[in-house]
């Protein structure tokens, strides 16, 4: 139960700060306002909260693995929110990040 916790907050956390990310993008670069920006400062300042929701209490542990989250969930809100089409280096480098979070946050340690 404490993996699936700790991955439900790792995708909390990845909407959040890439979220956030892409309000402020969009409010910005995209001219939509300050409302937007606003509102992905908001989600920033939520993403720093949900990290200290995790098990472990190893603060770089937690981001660096949160790091290779950040890759994968990138490309999966780009192409959820902006049509974009990953090509097969971007998904194995995912993936390959993918499994470094997989061994620095479970891996047994004693």
């Amino acid at each position: 139960m404490t993996i699936v916790r700790s991955l439900v907050l790792f995708a909390l956390a990845a909407v959040f700060e890439i979220g956030g990310a892409w309000l402020i993008w969009q409010g910005w670069r995209e001219h939509r306002g300050p409302a937007w920006i606003a509102a992905g400062i908001l989600a920033l300042a939520a993403y720093g909260f949900v990290a200290t929701f995790q098990p472990d209490a190893h603060f770089g542990r937690i981001l660096a693995a949160y790091g290779g989250v950040f890759v994968a969930g990138s490309l999966a809100w780009g192409i959820v929110m902006d049509g974009f089409r990953p090509d097969r280096w971007d998904v194995i480098g995912a993936l390959i990040c993918l499994a470094g979070v997989a061994v620095i946050m479970y891996a047994p340690r004693g």
